[in-house]
């Protein structure tokens, strides 16, 4: 069993910048790969980033340049960093696991997941 606490949401102007951390329980965080989710109002959850086992990354095209995934296994946590922020970016954010070493994008490979963290943008 993994649990995944988000943390590091709020509110914030377009351009400005968040940090959102995932902090994970147990002691095999290092063997997840390890995902960024986001679900707008009335939208689906979409991807957002992904970081594997070895480290190896994936964006989703609208994120890509902005916003960067990295994990610190000796911290059991996962983080993603938002730059250059945009209204359209404004969702519930959500961390997830999958018992496997490689990033999928669909949501129904994931195994654990998060409570959410608020991200909102103004313009």
């Amino acid at each position: 069993q993994v649990q995944l606490v988000e943390s590091g949401g709020g509110l914030v102007q377009a351009g400005g910048s968040l940090r959102l951390s995932c902090a994970a329980s147990g002691r095999t965080f290092s063997s997840y790969a390890m995902g960024w989710f986001r679900q707008a109002p009335g939208k689906e959850r979409e991807f957002v980033a992904g970081i594997s086992r070895s480290g190896g990354t994936a964006y989703d095209d609208s994120v890509k340049g902005r916003f960067t995934i990295s994990r610190d296994n000796a911290k059991n946590t996962v983080y993603l960093q938002m730059n250059s922020l945009k209204p359209e970016d404004t969702a519930v954010y959500y961390c997830a696991a999958r018992s496997f070493a490689a990033i999928h994008r669909q949501q129904s490979e994931y195994d654990y997941w998060g409570q959410g963290t608020q991200v909102t943008v103004s313009s």
